[in-house]
């Protein structure tokens, strides 16, 4: 399982979302940035067209991958799915938290397992519970969710740790009161995060970096506001400036 306890390295707590169109933009994305980022995420756009293929292209390059595919479904099928995520090799994938204890058991006794029998070490499970493109209006209006956002995210993050998976992707906003709930063993990864000169685009709860690395979060997922940038390279190297200066604050 990766640790980020006592690191202070802010390129090793990054984490590029990959969300391009083609492989060769992948490629490119890699070449230019892979001295700044410590984890690729390969999402459902890259991994459905090219599949186990994508991955190959970072490990070649010896780069750790997040393989975001949020598995959420009947409990063996899951289990099913995290074994194969298992024996492709990645460092981290999701899952939804919103699965039940049943679901999110089953995938951490499968990684477990499948980790052992490969002799290999287990990847970290990361549990996501309110996407950060959601709102107060969204969960409640449409989903018909009675508790608030915050709430809900607390909920599902301590269901996670109780089921024995101990990542948990959480908007910024939610950093103190995880921490504070699920100790210091959890690992908080961050998404919705933007720097001051970047866009908000889909993002509803969102946060810079600074403020995300001082309020707890472990990891930062960054994507838009870097690939989307005119120089990629300039802009994640403010960014992990930016991360550096709050670990060493």
């Amino acid at each position: 399982m990766l640790s980020v306890t006592h690191k202070k390295d802010a390129r090793e707590r990054l984490i590029l979302a990959v969300d391009t169109a083609t492989m060769e933009e992948a490629r490119q994305l890699l070449d230019e940035l892979h001295e700044y980022v410590g984890v690729f995420k390969i999402g459902l756009q890259l991994f459905t067209q090219y599949g186990p293929e994508i991955l190959e292209l970072f490990q070649s390059a010896e780069r750790k991958i997040f393989l975001d595919c949020k598995f959420l479904d009947i409990p063996n099928t899951v289990a099913k799915a995290c074994e194969s995520a298992t024996a492709l090799g990645v460092s981290m994938f999701t899952v939804h938290a919103a699965g039940g204890k049943k679901m999110l058991t089953a995938a951490a006794e499968a990684v477990k397992t499948k980790s052992n029998q490969l002799g290999v070490q287990a990847p970290m499970i990361l549990g996501v519970t309110v996407l950060t493109s959601m709102d107060e209006s969204t969960l409640r209006n449409e989903l018909k969710v009675a508790s608030s956002v915050k709430e809900q995210v607390l909920n599902l993050a301590a269901l996670c740790q109780q089921s024995g998976i101990n990542g948990i992707v959480a908007s910024p906003e939610e950093i103190v009161e995880l921490r504070a709930k699920l100790g210091p063993a959890a690992s908080i990864i961050t998404p919705g995060v933007r720097p001051v000169w970047a866009s908000a685009d889909d993002q509803s709860r969102i946060m810079t970096p600074g403020e995300a690395i001082t309020n707890g979060a472990d990891y930062l997922v960054v994507g838009r506001p870097i690939t989307k940038a005119k120089s990629p390279k300039e802009a994640a190297a403010k960014i992990v400036d930016e991360m550096q200066a709050a670990l060493d604050a």
